[in-house]
């Protein structure tokens, strides 16, 4: 692991830096991804290192992007409610963690399983109706929903 980090840590902070256009997000990624390297339940054998820590940077990278979304969605809604009914700074906290808490749970899920499963347990909108809204039979909207209970299940 030493000889992995020394001889391709700089590569692919440099990589990183210029995907993102910031150092210290890159420092904090190129680090991310070694650690996540480190934790893996068995030891890697790799034939193409670099091609292996870019693909676990780009997953990061992605993942960071879908955050700093979710977070800037959330605060614009924040920014929409009255001053008298906005959340402590500690219920902000909490939410925040909850949204991205569930966003990781859906990540397995394709872009249509994921939005009919809010659409319903958000939106309070029948299947019928979430069928109409993402161009797909109602049968197949209850499919979705299977996948995402499945994946709520898993998690609990």
């Amino acid at each position: 692991m030493h000889a992995l980090y020394s001889d391709h840590h700089g590569w692919l902070f440099g990589w990183l830096r210029k995907k993102l256009g910031c150092s210290d997000h890159a420092a904090d990624l190129a680090q991310d991804t070694f650690v996540q390297l480190m934790s893996a339940a068995q030891p890697v054998a790799m034939q193409e290192p670099r091609a292996y820590l870019t693909t676990i940077a780009r997953r990061l990278v992605f993942a960071s992007w879908r955050r700093r979304d979710l977070e800037q969605a959330w605060l614009a809604e924040l920014a929409a409610l009255p001053e008298d009914v906005a959340p402590s700074p500690e219920e902000k906290a909490i939410v925040l963690e909850t949204l991205l808490a569930i966003d990781s749970l859906l990540d397995g899920l394709s872009h249509k399983a994921r939005t009919a499963f809010l659409m319903s347990q958000l939106d309070g909108l029948t299947y019928q109706q979430i069928a109409t809204e993402l161009g797909v039979s109602a049968s197949r909207v209850r499919q979705y929903m299977a996948q995402a209970l499945t994946c709520c299940y898993a998690a609990l």
